[in-house]
């Protein structure tokens, strides 16, 4: 195949494609353009059609040693999954040059992804969630941390507004994510059509949301004029919705007050499709629960097993095991089989 020679560099490329995507989430779109830095500080100024897949190699070998130069973005090492992010998006992007007959091949294609890496997801135990929830009771954002145990994202909690709460139905409906865009916190849709959700409340949600309304009622009468909008279910003394950074760091120290190991505020998620399939909730409840369209994957990445539950599961067979013992031992001897 042939294409006529261009000057197109790589840099120009991205900046191509990045504007070209319409259709972009913001959040995605953050994530595409740190992406893209690293080949746009070394190689920005090659020619698209000079670029081959040893820059790439070279490249994926300087991001997992940490040696990138300051202004990549990231000095320390890069994790496989961020290394072939961005190896997925500058394919994006050749993938691009090819249709617009500038570059004959997508070099990035040719380039091994790296092995995933696995790890261990800690969960809370049934026990640990009572304590959360004793200590929650008596936290003023108390109720972010039992919508956390519902299985709500970091920044479907952080989203979540009292239009949405419908306590008289006994319902609540996920129908806004708030997120960090480019370090500012910014509303919008849900993470996917399957994450907007409805889901019943139980008696102690519902509790927690209500002592919640009554503190932010008096705050706001205190607060006079003062007082922001306060639309949002998890706000601050003056009724601003939170950033959701600032409310993993409200986490953190919640759990050394209530004792509780330091897990990361997802982990309460994790916590809960794991408690839901331990407690024999079907697969597919617990995915529409967490807002998942894929079975599967909820099965992969939300349940977990629990070292209680694995004692639980030996003493099953230890009964099984003993009962078909018994058995065995009640009938006539047989002689081994010659097969």
């Amino acid at each position: 195949m042939y294409v006529a020679p261009s000057t197109v560099t790589v840099d120009e490329a991205c900046s191509a494609y990045l504007s070209g995507r319409h259709n972009l989430k913001p959040t995605t779109l953050v994530s595409y353009t740190q992406a893209l830095k690293p080949i746009r500080l070394v190689h920005g100024d090659t020619p698209i059609q000079k670029l081959t897949k040893q820059h790439l190699d070279t490249l994926v070998r300087d991001l997992l040693s940490g040696s990138m130069p300051k202004s990549a973005g990231r000095r320390k090492p890069w994790k496989a999954i961020s290394v072939n992010h961005m190896l997925n998006v500058v394919s994006m992007v050749l993938t691009q040059e090819v249709k617009q007959g500038r570059l004959v091949r997508d070099v990035a294609a040719l380039v091994d992804r790296l092995p995933r890496e696995h790890h261990k997801t800690e969960t809370y135990t049934q026990d640990e969630v009572v304590l959360i929830l004793d200590a929650a009771s008596s936290s003023r954002v108390g109720h972010a941390w039992v919508l956390a145990l519902y299985g709500l994202r970091r920044g479907e909690i952080c989203g979540l507004r009292w239009r949405d709460v419908d306590l008289e139905l006994g319902t609540i409906t996920i129908a806004n994510n708030r997120v960090s865009v480019n370090g500012r916190a910014s509303d919008g849709a849900p993470k996917s059509r399957s994450s907007r959700r409805t889901l019943p409340l139980t008696d102690a949600l519902r509790r927690s949301l209500l002592s919640a309304r009554e503190t932010q009622a008096g705050e706001s009468t205190a607060a006079g004029r003062d007082y922001q909008e306060g639309s949002h279910v998890v706000c601050d003394e003056l009724g601003r919705a939170y950033h959701p950074d600032s409310i993993s760091g409200l986490w953190e120290r919640f759990t050394l007050r209530a004792k509780v190991r330091p897990l990361r505020l997802h982990d309460c998620r994790h916590s809960c499709g794991t408690l839901m399939h331990l407690q024999g909730v079907p697969i597919a409840v617990i995915a529409a629960w967490l807002g998942h369209s894929d079975n599967a994957f909820t099965m992969r990445t939300y349940v977990h097993a629990q070292g209680d539950a694995m004692l639980d599961g030996a003493d099953v067979l230890q009964t099984m095991m003993t009962a078909r013992t018994a058995a065995d031992s009640d009938r006539d001897p047989q002689p081994p089989s010659q097969e």
